[in-house]
């Protein structure tokens, strides 16, 4: 009777049983309906949020319905599946299926026999239904949960282009990508990481465009993640990535769907992680992270020119304060005589050496811009920028730091926002302390050791296999029209080398504009 049922329900809250240890998640529901009521009752102990409807189906079976509070819509499952069960019929179907056929105005539902699959469906917010007399549940897929409507990237913005972001929930991000690439050649598969968290992780690639072996690897070491719980992005990223010591990013993030689409269209995976925005792109390379989606976006010419300043101010990034220290302590004769006055009459009341006042200076430009990603944003931007202006200020004034010093750090910093990807300025802010040090003790001769490890270490990275530095190391000439310069869209009309031989070209050549012809020709 439904009194044994009620009674079970209210033993949840009244004894303390132990956790859901007892019934292993791989094991299959029972034959009994109690049994498998008070099996859920104890996995659930102390949930209060956890909802345990019991009903007659039809007027004549004992039923439950367990959802949780939050996740489940509570509308829906009211109007669409105990409303109609509950009311008594004279045509009662003769199995399962008929069943679900019949009577289940539900759009999704799936026959589960583990216990793992019935947790699995409740903690994601579809509800189940367990009937007395069946040994299968039936998985009702009314999840509905707040989330935040889709809204422009604020890491990635652009003046021309899409203005919509990934968000945090993985079937909205999923169907943004569907949105843009409508072929049914955009395979998307699904797999849990996470012992706790049961984080949804989805993998999407183009079939014909990405590399068999690629996919194959992708999905090895996704599936070796063995972790309690993934609460981002990066921790799929830290665990899958090649060379996880090196200050340089092996794999591209992203929030912006258009990103992800043109990588996708030139045969790279997609990572999706549910609860963040940020999406994992590879294989990637060095010159990937020097590419902004609003290359594509605007005249070929001026997309090369400011990619070429990019490349120019990324060296500024890196080298202009060691080349400084470098020149100021050990080789002041490479400096034309009247700059060399000026700079010796500015750090005449200096007391540290040129290595000193550069750290000084960058460790305090340091806390500045991290306090102003700290702080709320109406006033962080205003803290730096203030900031920055009285320290600078006070500490020439006070003897305590030169005023060339202060334009060389000041020029550093405006470099390293130039390039488009946060990480990158990341790893060039590490890499300009050690860079600093060699010059401080071994002058331009340390500068360039260091720089020479860079680029060794850069040609050793790899990105899934692929090397770091191509298309230049090794040299693929097909491929750097779309890395030392950005060539006009008439021209690319070939993939990278990501998709191997099977699909090389991307649309008809002979595209180039001729109005004289009447026609492309």
């Amino acid at each position: 009777m439904i009194r044994n049922v009620n009674r079970l329900l209210r033993r949840k809250k009244e004894q303390q049983r132990p956790s859901h240890q007892e019934a292993k998640p791989q094991d299959k529901l029972h034959d009994s309906f109690e049994q498998n009521v008070e099996m859920f009752c104890s996995i659930y102990q102390n949930c209060s949020d956890v909802l345990f409807r019991s009903f007659f189906l039809f007027g004549k079976t004992k039923a439950v319905v367990i959802s949780i509070e939050g996740l489940t819509n509570m509308e829906s499952l009211k109007e669409h599946v105990l409303s109609p069960l509950m009311k008594k019929t004279d045509d009662d179907p003769k199995s399962l299926n008929e069943f679900i056929e019949r009577k289940l105005a539900v759009l999704k539902v799936q026959k589960v026999n583990l216990v793992a699959d019935c947790i699995e469906s409740i903690s994601n917010g579809n509800p189940i239904l367990l009937c007395e007399g069946e040994t299968a549940a039936l998985s009702l897929g009314l999840a509905k949960w707040e989330k935040r409507s889709i809204e422009e990237p604020q890491a990635e913005s652009s003046i021309r282009g899409p203005r919509e972001g990934f968000v945090e929930s993985i079937g909205v991000n999923t169907a943004l990508l569907r949105r843009i690439i409508k072929s049914p050649a955009l395979k998307i598969q699904s797999m849990m990481i996470g012992e706790y968290t049961k984080t949804n992780v989805a993998i999407a690639y183009m079939e014909g465009l990405a590399d068999p072996t690629l996919i194959k690897e992708v999905k090895n070491r996704l599936q070796k993640i063995k972790i309690d719980g993934v609460l981002e992005s990066d921790y799929i990223e830290e665990l899958i990535e090649d060379n996880p010591f090196s200050p340089f990013p092996q794999i591209l993030s992203s929030e912006r769907p258009d990103v992800a689409c043109a990588n996708l269209l030139e045969g790279r995976i997609v990572i999706l992680v549910d609860g963040t925005p940020f999406i994992l792109i590879a294989p990637i390379s060095f010159f990937s992270l020097l590419q902004a989606q609003e290359d594509y976006y605007q005249r070929f010419v001026i997309s090369t020119f400011i990619r070429w300043l990019r490349y120019t101010f990324l060296g500024v990034a890196l080298l202009l304060p060691s080349v400084y220290v470098a020149v100021a302590t050990f080789h002041q004769e490479m400096l034309p005589t009247t700059l060399l006055l000026s700079i010796a009459a500015a750090r005449e009341t200096v007391p540290f050496p040129a290595l000193v006042e550069v750290l000084i200076m960058e460790i305090a430009f340091e806390a500045l811009r991290e306090a102003g990603v700290r702080l709320p944003r109406q006033i962080g931007s205003a803290i730096s920028i203030v900031g920055a202006l009285v320290i600078g200020q006070a500490a020439v004034q006070a003897g305590l730091v030169s005023a060339p010093m202060v334009i060389v750090v000041a020029i550093t910093g405006i470099a390293s926002f130039m390039l488009p990807r946060y990480i990158t300025g990341m790893s060039i802010r590490v890499l300009r302390f050690p860079l600093v040090f060699l010059a401080g003790t071994l002058g331009l001769l340390g500068v360039v050791i260091g720089l020479i490890a860079i680029i060794i270490h850069l040609c050793t990275l790899r990105s899934f296999g692929e090397p770091y530095l191509a298309p230049l190391a090794p040299l693929k000439r097909r491929e750097l029209k779309d890395t030392l310069w950005r060539a006009p869209w008439w021209m690319m009309d070939t993939r990278p080398h990501f998709t191997g031989e099977s699909n090389v070209y991307r649309q008809s050549p002979n595209q180039a504009p001729n109005p004289k012809g009447g026609d492309h020709g």
